[in-house]
């Protein structure tokens, strides 16, 4: 071979300027974006508006439907006391799918006990999801004890962290605290109390039920609560004050 041949050389690597080429004949081939209509630009602007007001009221506007949640929670037995068994029964057959609503798993109000556990029911009203109370054993609220002090503490916390958050910046919470001290709490008791029912109920006598107490349960679901706000509560707060900024300098709102 002749030393002094020129080496071959690759002609098919695109250069720079090949490839500058091509992304400005992309350009020029690309289709004019669509200007928005004006009635297309008064629906976004609306939008924007709206989502400006939440990243200024989220806060309050969770906490009122915490509020209005909690308070039927209680109003149900308040209203059966009263003499209004038409509204109760409305605010006991809304809750119903969120809830088993078991009276000897429920707090009961205006009655000799708070809670009535299994042994001090009688068989036919253990397991009645429709037993809402009456003048002699009072009246249940219409979640069982755990929701009922999950959404009691959401409220409360709720109205903390909006304290709190006027004085000092609220730490993110890591994820290894929520799952610690609110979910496995619950799952543990919950979960185990829901397994050993349902092997019972597969191979009667197999297993030693377990049944949480009422305090028990109140706590975990307090927990859960509780930390589901402080969990999630400064993540979206940070959320929506990032929205707030953005909207503020594009649009110039106060």
């Amino acid at each position: 071979m002749n030393e002094h041949q020129s080496p071959v050389t690759d002609n098919t690597a695109p250069t720079v300027e090949d490839i500058l080429a091509k992304t400005r004949q992309r350009r020029a081939n690309a289709q004019p974006r669509e200007e928005l209509s004006p009635g297309q630009r008064r629906a976004l602007l609306r939008m924007n508006r709206l989502v400006f007001w939440l990243s200024k009221h989220w806060l309050a506007l969770f906490n009122v439907l915490a509020g209005l949640y909690a308070g039927g929670v209680l109003l149900a037995p308040v209203l059966m006391y009263t003499g209004h068994p038409e509204s109760a029964t409305a605010l006991y057959h809304f809750y119903r799918p969120f809830c088993h609503q078991y009276p000897f798993r429920s707090w009961f109000l205006f009655g000799a006990r708070l809670a009535y556990p299994g042994e001090l029911l009688p068989e036919s009203l253990r397991q009645l999801h429709s037993f809402v109370g009456d003048a002699t054993w009072g009246y249940k609220l219409t979640l069982c004890q755990r929701c009922a002090a999950t959404y009691m503490i959401i409220l409360l916390a709720g109205l903390l962290y909006g304290v709190l958050r006027r004085r000092r910046q609220i730490p993110l919470l890591p994820p290894w605290v929520y799952f610690a001290f609110g979910l496995l709490p619950m799952a543990l008791d919950g979960g185990y109390q829901w397994i050993t029912h349902v092997i019972e109920w597969f191979w009667p006598h197999r297993a030693m039920l377990y049944e949480s107490t009422p305090l028990l349960r109140a706590i975990t679901g307090g927990l859960f609560g509780l930390t589901t706000v402080a969990f999630a509560y400064p993540y979206l707060n940070e959320f929506f004050e990032e929205t707030k900024t953005l909207l503020t300098s594009r649009y110039h709102w106060a």
